[in-house]
């Protein structure tokens, strides 16, 4: 039996669908109740630039670790690939014997 986990995009779609519509829901229960007065709304537009910030800043140390773990991957293949290919270039010199 497939899980929902073995579909990567649809659960995409419905986890963006889901928080699209939970912050609909939330502005709108918020507008209602308790509207923002101008000294609240600078408030929050002031919170609201330091999150956005701080959301760029994970995002971009991130990929930073993501790419520097990519090339430190890339540099481990090479290494085991030399390694191989000396091992085979080595096992030539011996005699055929023993290089068997």
């Amino acid at each position: 039996m497939r899980s929902i986990v073995d579909f990567p995009v649809l659960v995409f779609a419905l986890s963006l669908a889901t928080l699209w519509l939970s912050a609909q829901i939330g502005a709108l229960v918020s507008n209602r109740l308790r509207p923002l007065d101008e000294t609240g709304r600078q408030d929050f537009d002031v919170i609201l630039a330091a999150t956005l910030t701080f959301l760029g800043l994970i995002i971009g140390f991130t990929f930073s670790m993501v790419i520097s773990r990519y090339d430190q991957r890339k540099n481990y293949e090479e290494a085991e690939a030399n390694a191989i290919g000396t091992e085979y270039l080595r096992a030539d010199l011996l005699p055929a014997a023993d290089a068997a």
